[in-house]
Order: structure tokens, then sequence, then C-alpha cells
């Protein structure tokens, strides 16, 4: 008997033993998934660590496998879910985050803007979570409305409407910021403004696009981009272009309104458009010194106007009678006389100025006038980190003898061979084929997108490969604008995209681009994967970039070979990403290479602060 009770309550144990060691086994593995994913979103919080970050065998920055291929890893090597980016990251614009210039302590002059310029982060702390919306975000309202009125949740910033409470920028109301149309110059709306100017000109129905000749726009120190909102009505589309400053979320405002705009700043580095790109640029109480430096920031404004391109200023220093402002219009003056500008028109607070159609008028200077013209072998389309040069960028031989850019008129000159085609030994018939090309590819890509989309679905595009712009050019007929970016590593054809009538820049894609987050409806992504690999940088940031950039339930246009496109598939879930249309390029009416196309659509998604927010 006593045998067996022993034997009995060894058993006992030995079970007993075996169900603790399982309950801890289970709690161990438990606490450490929880407290893995806990510290995984922590970090997440500042600067993601990139040691887990392995693609494959390719690190953004570091070496590649023996075959380079980013979209032949290994199953297992793809993440399953990101961390979600901590509420307070919910507008960063990576590079051009002021947090990361004091972290990093760089050593910037303030005095010329440096630190708006762009500081992107190096590969070790670049975030690797989704950025969340912000607390209470709705899907934006559409455009036109849109022109006039968003959602206050979806940029929770007033200070603008109290600031500028004199100004009419904008005005809260209720769950809205409504925008009245008004500018620092223009109190009683900018439409009147617009009038105003054409009829200084002299242009015909006082309409400022001037019968088709004048057509892209440069709105420097832009606010919430009135001016050009109220241009869109007369054809003219406007880059409107401010930094993020003190007055931050201005150029967020134009995108949520649904306005072409840009992050940019004119401080040491060139703006990153071609030369020759602009018919009018616009400064109303932009607060900046043309002054300083030689008149440097005035010149970068020369090299990016057009033959006969106008330069319109409002401000006090153009009618106050005070001694600073005389001293500071007469100083102006005599420079832009050196430049050869001459004033083409002036009444109360503007005065605009005209750019020379010729280089006659710089041959004619005295020897040693300041500024001088450019030298002959500097490349006044190198944009992407260039300095800017104190120096008057004269005209091809083109242009000298067009007396102009010969441009056709808008709407003509969006299918015309623009003249600088020869620039790249393009022909008429190769920029007529890509085209039509692209013109039976975007009916393809509507056709798969009907299900999805109504007329008024879709308003902020971006072509991140635009190449000659004919992407842009289909959709013409069509209630968008598109944002038509160039890599800065191969041909510079935004030249090119300019000269058609439309608006677009320079970028380098293994960076982050300079806009705030959920600003774009559609991502057109022709071979960006592809080119992406070739450089070394990482497919997985990219996707994190796009997303970024992507406002929820806005669709990507992959066009891709199929490696890419079964890559990126992986990462759907992920991304809260939904597949919409896959279809190979034998669908297209153009029925050339093997390239696949794959659509998805973002999903709406928030965090749990947003949700208790939005209920």
């Amino acid at each position: 008997m006593r045998g067996r009770s022993d034997g009995g309550q060894k058993k006992r144990l030995i079970i007993a033993f075996c169900v603790v060691a399982i309950f801890l086994g289970f709690l161990y593995a438990y606490c450490g998934s929880v407290f893995g994913s806990s510290s995984r979103g922590a970090a997440a919080l500042e600067y993601g660590s990139r040691s887990l970050r392995k693609l494959g065998s390719s690190y953004l920055g570091g070496d590649d496998d023996a075959d380079g291929k980013q979209y032949e890893g290994e199953e297992d090597a793809i993440p399953k879910t990101f961390p979600v980016c901590d509420d307070r990251h919910s507008e960063i614009i990576p590079c051009l985050d002021r947090n990361l210039i004091y972290q990093m302590r760089l050593k910037l002059d303030l005095s010329l803007m440096e630190h708006y310029e762009r500081h992107c982060p190096p590969p070790e702390r670049r975030y690797n979570c989704l950025i969340p919306p912000p607390p209470g975000y709705k899907i934006p309202i559409k455009w036109p409305q849109s022109r006039d009125e968003v959602w206050k949740a979806n940029i929770p910033h007033t200070h603008l409407a109290h600031e500028k409470s004199d100004q009419n920028w904008m005005v809260v109301k209720g769950e809205k910021i409504v925008f009245p149309g008004g500018g620092t110059h223009f109190h009683y709306g900018a439409d009147k403004y617009i009038a105003s100017i054409a009829n200084m000109l002299n242009f015909s129905n006082n309409n400022l696009n001037n019968e088709g000749r004048l057509r892209t726009v440069l709105d420097v120190g832009c606010g919430v981009a009135s001016f050009g909102a109220y241009l869109l009505s007369s054809d003219l589309i406007t880059l409107s272009l401010a930094p993020n400053d003190v007055h931050q979320n201005q150029i967020q405002f134009a995108l949520e309104r649904g306005i072409p705009a840009y992050l940019g700043v004119l401080g040491t580095k060139r703006l990153p458009y071609p030369s020759r790109s602009f018919e009018l640029a616009h400064c109303s109480r932009c607060r900046i010194d043309w002054l300083q430096r030689d008149g440097i920031l005035l010149l970068e404004l020369d090299r990016l106007l057009r033959p006969g391109g106008y330069f319109a200023y409002s401000s006090p220093e153009a009618y106050a009678q005070d001694e600073e402002d005389l001293r500071i219009w007469k100083e102006m003056s005599a420079l832009v006389g050196r430049m050869c500008w001459r004033i083409a028109a002036k009444r109360n607070q503007t005065v605009i100025w005209q750019k020379p159609l010729t280089n006659d008028c710089y041959m004619e200077r005295e020897p040693g006038t300041s500024p001088p013209l450019c030298h002959s072998d500097d490349d006044p389309d190198a944009v992407w980190g260039v300095p800017m040069e104190a120096c008057i960028t004269p005209y091809s031989d083109h242009d000298q003898k067009a007396k102009g850019s010969g441009l056709a008129p808008w709407p003509a000159r969006l299918t015309s061979p623009p003249p600088r085609l020869a620039d790249f030994g393009y022909s008429s018939e190769m920029f007529e084929k890509d085209t039509e090309t692209w013109r039976q590819r975007v009916e393809s890509y509507w056709n798969l997108l009907s299900p999805k989309i109504e007329a008024d679905t879709l308003r902020n595009l971006m072509d991140m490969k635009a190449n000659m712009g004919s992407f842009a050019a289909a959709l013409k007929g069509k209630n968008v604008w598109v944002m038509n970016v160039v890599p800065e590593d191969g041909p510079n054809t935004i030249k090119l995209i300019y000269d058609r009538g439309l608006i677009g820049t320079t970028h380098n894609w293994c960076e982050s681009f300079s806009t705030y987050p959920r600003t774009y409806d559609l991502l057109h992504a022709w071979t960006v994967f592809s080119d992406i690999e070739k450089k070394g940088c990482s497919a997985e940031d990219l996707l994190l970039e796009m997303d970024r950039i992507l406002r929820p339930n806005g669709f990507v246009i992959i066009r891709d070979k199929q490696p890419v496109i079964d890559y990126i598939r992986k990462y759907l879930s992920a991304l809260h990403w939904e597949a919409v249309a896959t279809a190979d390029s034998s669908s297209d009416a153009d029925h050339e290479g093997d390239d696949v196309v794959f659509i998805v659509q973002k999903k709406m998604w928030l965090t749990s602060e947003s949700l208790r927010n939005s209920e």
C-alpha cells in the first residue's frame, strides 16, 4: 500500500510540475510578445532602429547581396506588421523636421534660412512606423467645395485664423475652417486682386492668362494659397511655395484644400525647378530680404522666369514713404535695373517688373557691372542640392533667336512638341508617340479604377516618375492636378513638363518628399521600385513614405515588373492597403513591354485615441 501510495504521489508531483512548467513557458512567450511589440512601438515614437529592417540581404545605405535583388528576399524577412508612430508625429515631414536638426546638432545659419531647407535623417534614424491620422480625422471635403472649407479635425491648427484675423486668411466655423479668399495684401479677396494685376498689365477682360500666354505661376510665401486657388478658374496653374516656418501648416492647408503647393524656401540652395519655368512670379508681403547677398534671391527668381516673364511684388517698399522703405525701394530699383528688368506697371501697393525677352540688354551693360552673367559652363537646370549663385542666367541661342520661349498658348502647348526637346535628342515623333501611349494607359487606369471612384473622388495626384509629363497631360479633362516628379539622377526632363504648361519638381526617392502626411489622393509609380533597387535604397522605406503622403482611401497605381508586384503584395496587410485591380501590359491599348499594373487602396484606419475623439 505504501509503495503504491508513494508511486501515485510521485506521479502527481511530476504531472503538477509539467503543468507549472507549461504555464510558465506560455506566460514567458506571451509576455515576451507583448513587451517586445511594446518596445518596438516605443522605439518608433522617435527614430526607429534599422537593425531588424533587412530586406532579403539589402539595407538602405548598406551593401547589397551578390545579386542585389531586394525583391527575391526570403519570405520570413517580410514583416507582418508595422508599429504605429506616436500621435505627436501625425504631421511629421522627415527631411524638414526641426527636432532632427536639434538632435543632430547641425550647425546652420538661421539668417540664411538653412534650418528651413532639407536635412534628411541618416538611415539609422529613419522612422519605421505608420504615421497616424490626427484625432477625429475625416475623409477630406471634395473639390471644388474644398477650395473654401476643410475639416478642422484634419488640420487642428487655428492659430493662423487668430493671427491673420484682420487679413481674412481663414476663419474657424464650428467643425470647419473656412477660407474667404483674403491675403496679406488682398483683404477683400484674391479674385479682385488678380483682376487688378491683369488690369495693370492691360490684359484683355482683366484675365491674367492673357489669352493663354500666361500659364505657370510661382507664388513665393503663399500663405494658405488663396492666390493660386483663385487663379485656377483662369486656367493658370500656380506652384504655391512656403517653408514650414512660424506660420506652420500653410502648405498643409493648401493641399488639404486641393491647391497645388510645395514646401520650400529661398535659402541657400536653388529651388528644385528648372530655368525658364514660370511666366509669373508673385510675392505679396512675403517678408523676404531681396537685397541680401548681392540680390541672390532675386537672381534665383530671374533664373526661374521665362523670357518676358513678370514679377508682381506687393509690399510697403513699393509705395510707403518712410525713410527705411524709401531706402529699400531705391536699392531694389537699382538692382533690378542692372538685371535688365523694367517696370511694366506700378499702382498703389504693387509693382510689376518684366524680364527682358533677349540677351541684348545684358550685352549692353558696362563691363564689370554687378550682378555678372553666369559662367558658360553653369547648368541653370541643375537644381538638386545645387547652391544658388548671384549671377544672371543668359538665354540659350534658341530663346535669343525666338525672342522668347517660342511656346504655343495654353492649351495648345500641352500637346505641342516643346522647343527644349532638342536638349535631349528627342524628336517630335517621339514626343507625340509618348503622349498617345500615356493617353491610352491613363484610359486603361481609369477603367480599372472606375468601380471605386466617382467624378470628385480624386484631386491631388502625383506622378512619381513623370518623364515628359504625358501621364498628367492625359488627365486634362479630369478635375485634378498633378505634381510631376522627375528623379534627380535621370534625364532632367522637368523642363519639358513646364514647357507643356504643367508643374513639378525634382526629387530623390531614396529620401522623403517635401510634403505633409495625407496630402495626395493618388500616386503613380511607373518603374519607381525597379529604379530604387538599382540605387541600393530600401523598397520598404519607399512603401512607408508613400503611405505617409497618401490620404486614407487614396490609391496607388504601380506599374512595374512581376517580381516587384509580388514583393509589394506581401506588405499590403502591414500597410493597411488592399488590392483593387491587377492587369498586365497586354491589356493596354499600346501592348508594349512586360510591365504589370497593380492598383491598391489605402484603408481608413484610426488609433484608439482617434476613435475616442471621433466618438
